[in-house]
């Protein structure tokens, strides 16, 4: 295990080149724009989220690494869809259980639920490709150590879901399962099937009053329970 001094001292020195330098610097420009929406009130937060749009797909385009290296193939798809059916089991148990314990809330009928859930699916692609493709591939070059990236990449994503403990802790764990996952089956379109398993399980299974319907930063801080009983995105 490296001391702290000289893990310091690495990174430090990799900021020397031009190259480096450019990937910090749009690692902190990405990633501070992405806490401002968080924590930003309307009307602005959607100006910004505008803005960080723009800023993260103009970046992924002028440094583009091919469609391989982005996790974005259909080889040996096959390998990766166990994560699928793990994401899919822990799903199962979770409403099973919500279930037994009454909190388990679902829309009414399959059209309500398709409404409700495939703006979350395609948000949940959007975060996995924020996550793998545009911090981690960075960090790794940054940090030139994959655990480090790893851990690195994961606590970013994590610190985004402040200051709901429920979600924090949920995406610190599944962030760094994420990583090792992309590190070692480099494929997107399965971690993009987990995440929207797992986090419309999250969703249907624990009462709003709790995790504040799945919000974050800001909105988490002004939500207010919903007297009617309703389907949540």
């Amino acid at each position: 295990m490296e001391s702290r001094p000289a893990v310091i001292s690495r990174i430090g020195s990799s900021l020397a080149t031009p190259c480096r330098r450019r990937d910090f610097g749009e690692v902190a420009v990405a990633y501070g724009l992405i806490v401002a929406v968080i924590w930003t009130p309307a009307p602005w937060q959607m100006l910004l989220g505008f803005v960080a749009i723009a800023f993260i797909a103009a970046v992924s385009c002028l440094t583009f690494d091919g469609l391989e290296a982005m996790g974005l193939r259909a080889a040996d798809a096959g390998r990766s869809l166990w994560v699928v059916g793990v994401a899919s089991a822990l799903a199962a148990i979770a409403v099973t259980w919500a279930s037994w314990q009454h909190t388990l809330h679902l829309p009414n009928g399959a059209v309500s639920f398709f409404e409700s859930y495939w703006p979350y699916v395609i948000w949940a692609a959007v975060q996995q490709f924020l996550l793998q493709c545009f911090l981690m591939s960075r960090l790794m070059r940054l940090l030139r150590h994959p655990t480090l990236a790893m851990l690195a990449a994961a606590m970013l994503f994590a610190a985004a879901h402040l200051p709901s403990p429920i979600l924090t802790t949920i995406t610190l764990v599944c962030g760094v399962a994420s990583c090792l996952f992309f590190l070692r089956y480099r494929n997107l379109y399965a971690l993009a099937i987990a995440h929207a398993i797992l986090g419309i399980a999250i969703s249907i299974t624990i009462p709003g009053p709790v995790d504040h319907n799945m919000r974050v930063g800001l909105s988490y801080l002004t939500y207010a329970p919903d007297p009617a009983p309703s389907s949540r995105p």
